[in-house]
């Protein structure tokens, strides 16, 4: 398969159809973690198919228990920026896919006003998943944050 990038960059839910406000008033319907967790795992079952070729360690994302990979596009057109973000464990793949109902398809500006934390707040994640991937989850935020900021 040869990777088209604007396609596998811009024809990805996240960020549009698959919100954070659909997240949340998914969890609010859910009444326990074991539902929660499911549902978590079934968002990174949706994220779209990340290269093979861009696993390298320029888009390597330390700080996480497992491994994860995160990429780029600006479109120059709509000024969006667009993330692709890969993980070789279930749980990590479905909180990168939290992270990208959030951040996907915003400007770079518009994605640093994103307040990520009170979104896990508001899930009660961090209380919820190991030290590690909490580590985790924000090194992938990070790692955003900072491509975001050198295009502002």
């Amino acid at each position: 398969m040869t990777f088209d990038k604007n396609a596998q960059f811009t024809q990805n839910d996240f960020g549009g159809s698959i919100n954070t406000d659909e997240i949340l008033e998914t969890f609010e319907f859910l009444d326990d973690w074991e539902d929660r967790y499911a549902f978590i795992i079934d968002l990174g079952k949706k994220l779209p198919e990340f290269p093979e070729s861009e696993k390298i360690e320029a888009n390597y994302v330390h700080g996480c228990q497992s491994q994860v990979w995160l990429i780029h596009h600006l479109d120059e057109a709509s000024g969006k920026l667009y993330l692709l973000i890969e993980s070789d464990a279930l749980i990590v793949r479905g909180l990168a896919a939290v992270v990208l109902a959030a951040m996907n398809a915003k400007s770079p500006s518009d994605l640093l006003a994103v307040d990520i934390e009170e979104i896990f707040e508001k899930m009660d994640l961090i209380r919820h998943v190991s030290p590690t991937r909490g580590n985790g989850l924000r090194s992938m935020v990070k790692k955003v944050q900072v491509i975001a900021e050198q295009l502002v």
